[in-house]
């Protein structure tokens, strides 16, 4: 048989959520047939089967954490059974003897209900009783779905309360949120910008083009000239150092059903309009359907966010850790302006300038600010 153990899949993740299984216990598999979906801090990914055979055991039900390194799934042949390593039936039996029989109840042992140690700790989280739940699971083991079915008839009991375990990717960006804005002290400034020659540009180069123009492509295209002139808003800031970063790998705030999302710009300052928006639009479908890569979400050097696709105005975003500065763009609303002593009606597109203040002044911060406002007032360069 062979021990089938979750390798890193990418940027040193350290574990994985099982989402879903595509091979039940008992049937068959072949050689790089996809064998079972998980969900890192960063993606969604399938795992194909590193050999073919039966799948003899699962190394963990859907919506239970598995570690870099412990047994995913365990594959052999037909008839065949398992025991892990240690275990007490392990140690009974004779290294030449053929194992059969399946693991001791660990719960029968303890005399409690069998589960999973996160599946009691979702118990504990939800204040759910073990002792009171009939499992549903194989040898009446209780699953995440029995508790959390106990918990919500608990709920209804009780009144207009709902508990809603966050997915592992919500947790994940809780915890990187809470990071950055608990480490990063955090300087916004706000600018507007008259966008009427930017939208009329889109729309031009879109008609010669024959294919939409993201706006995220011209919003990337502004702000590059600002990057390469102030150093410091492409930067990372490590202990005493300053890394100021010659590379421009944009990140890309995206919003999906799942939470917000980053996909990264891999050298955006080589790339002209055409090609950036190629890459928006493949890494956006990406995005969407949960195929990103773990390799494509990071690495970003400074990151925008275009808040005006959702009908976003001014915010307030969050520097990414590991960056000095982030960049947002509302949507573009008719508003009064006045020009040359008459009033005029343009549609002004909301800045909103986030930076780590440890390492840029506010000065520094405002000349920035300005610089893509000039960008994205004049847009003609951008054109190419």
């Amino acid at each position: 048989m062979f021990e089938f153990r979750l390798p890193d899949i990418g940027e040193g993740l350290a574990e994985a959520e099982i989402v879903e299984w595509y091979v039940e216990v008992g049937a068959h598999v072949s050689l790089d047939q996809p064998l079972v979906q998980v969900e890192t801090d960063k993606a969604v990914t399938e795992i194909p089967s590193p050999k073919g055979g039966v799948l003899i055991r699962q190394g963990a039900p859907a919506g239970d954490v598995v570690r870099v390194g412990e047994i995913l799934a365990v594959i052999g042949e037909p008839g065949e059974s398992w025991e892990p390593a240690g275990s007490a039936r392990a140690r009974e039996i004779p290294a030449s003897a053929p194992i059969v029989g399946t693991l001791p109840e660990a719960g029968a042992r303890l005399g409690a209900p069998e589960a999973l140690p996160v599946v009691r700790r979702l118990a504990r989280d939800l204040g759910v009783d073990l002792g009171t739940v009939r499992g549903t699971g194989s040898g009446g083991r209780v699953t995440r779905e029995d508790v959390e079915s106990a918990a919500g008839s608990g709920a209804e009991r009780a009144g207009a309360e709902e508990r809603v375990r966050l997915s592992r990717l919500r947790r994940t960006i809780a915890e990187r949120m809470a990071r950055s804005w608990r480490e990063i002290p955090h300087v916004t400034t706000f600018g507007e910008a008259d966008a009427s020659r930017l939208i009329t540009m889109r729309r031009d180069v879109a008609g010669r083009a024959g294919t939409p123009i993201p706006v995220e492509a011209l919003l990337v295209l502004a702000v590059l000239p600002a990057l390469l002139r102030h150093p410091e808003f492409n930067a990372a800031l490590e202990g005493e150092y300053l890394v100021l970063k010659r590379h421009y790998d944009i990140g890309i705030a995206m919003d999906t059903p799942e939470g917000l999302i980053g996909p990264v710009l891999r050298g955006a300052d080589r790339l002209d309009l055409r090609s950036l928006s190629e890459e928006i639009a493949r890494l956006s479908e990406a995005t969407r359907t949960r195929t990103v890569t773990a390799a494509e979400l990071s690495g970003a050097t400074f990151t925008i966010s275009n808040i005006g696709a959702v009908g976003g105005g001014f915010g307030t975003p969050i520097i990414p850790y590991g960056t000095t500065a982030i960049v947002s763009f509302g949507r573009a609303q008719d508003r009064p302006v006045a020009r040359e002593g008459r009033v005029e009606v343009a549609p002004l597109m909301p800045l909103s300038l986030s930076y780590d203040h440890r390492v840029i002044d506010g000065a520094l911060g405002r000349r920035f600010l300005a610089m893509v406002v000039e960008g994205l007032e004049d847009p003609t360069p951008l054109a190419g």
